[in-house]
């Protein structure tokens, strides 16, 4: 078993929590949705993840456009990915951008060599918690858990909501490049409603440089249940792995400055296709946790380098 080592901090003026490894460095804000702030590679000195930049680390009001808020690190994204109606028509509930979880503060213990944080949603009456577990030296496993209060099923929409920083020129490998990937964000290249196909052995190549556009794709089907990005010049790595029976869904998000205001790219397995909550309930896609009842998955990160 590796040697963890967990202890509060600041980050940026907030109240902050790391676990770490001698490899990877983990940081966690959660008065912010529990966001991971930082995954640090430490060999190759290699941060994964985006940053706020000039833009503010704080909180905003629940159901606030996604947008408007600091736009870094890692979010997850529950029950929905874009504001919906929840599907219950006789349940007058609004689903906010992004979902619930972003925009609330979660609380947090450590026990041993485990870091568990948890939100209460607001809509619905649910726990939503995250153990951050490391495997080895080298991998860190994200173990969900969501906990149904209500006496009614609940029906969601999960994905990992990462904003990888693009600082150098990173790959893209995708399981089943060769297609068929739906596009569900269009830009000037690519075609909102049109499927795309990629060579298995070149992947997606995103640059630095900023264009002001954006795009995002799924997989049109049941993913293999891997991703990975590959640094070009740092020759680190990181592979996102999921139960492809728990998390059958794979989306891949790049903003070249649309959004963000530097090139950013996510990997996000997800749980319903695709976006929307109630899009997934009606094509029978969506997750569901009985009254009282629970649901769990999780998601493994590998680090390393070539």
């Amino acid at each position: 078993m590796p040697e963890v080592h967990i202890s509060r901090s600041m980050y940026r003026g907030r109240p902050s929590v790391v676990t770490e490894t001698r490899l990877i460095r983990a940081e966690l804000v959660p008065e912010l949705g529990g966001k991971i702030v930082s995954l640090l590679y430490k060999p190759a000195g290699k941060e994964w993840l985006a940053d706020a930049g000039r833009r503010e680390l704080a909180r905003v009001p629940y159901g606030s456009p996604f947008a408007k808020a600091d736009m870094s690190g890692w979010d997850e994204c529950f029950p929905t990915i874009d504001a919906c109606a929840y599907p219950d028509p006789e349940r007058d509930i609004r689903l906010p951008d992004h979902g619930e979880l972003w925009s609330v503060p979660w609380t947090w213990s450590a026990s041993g060599d485990r870091l568990r944080m948890t939100a209460e949603g607001a809509a619905w009456p649910y726990s939503f918690s995250r153990t951050l577990i490391w495997l080895d030296d080298g991998a860190l496993r994200l173990d969900y858990e969501v906990r149904n209060r209500a006496a009614e099923p609940l029906r969601f929409l999960w994905a990992a909501h990462p904003q990888f920083a693009v600082t150098e020129p990173t790959r893209i490998v995708v399981p089943q490049a060769d297609g068929p990937w739906l596009c569900v964000y269009g830009d000037r290249r690519y075609e909102a409603g049109r499927t795309y196909r990629w060579d298995p052995a070149e992947g997606i190549v995103v640059r630095p440089e900023t264009t002001g556009e954006a795009r995002k794709f799924y997989y049109a089907g049941k993913a293999e249940g891997w991703s990975r990005l590959q640094g070009e010049r740092s020759e680190a790595y990181v592979v996102c792995s999921v139960d492809a029976a728990q998390v059958p869904y794979l989306g891949v998000w790049i903003d070249e400055g649309a959004f963000n205001d530097r090139t950013v790219c996510a990997l996000e397995p997800g749980i319903g296709y695709y976006d929307r909550l109630d899009r997934a309930a009606e094509g029978g896609t969506a997750g569901k946790v009985e009254p009282g009842g629970t649901a769990g998955w999780h998601l493994d990160l590998t680090f390393g380098r070539r």
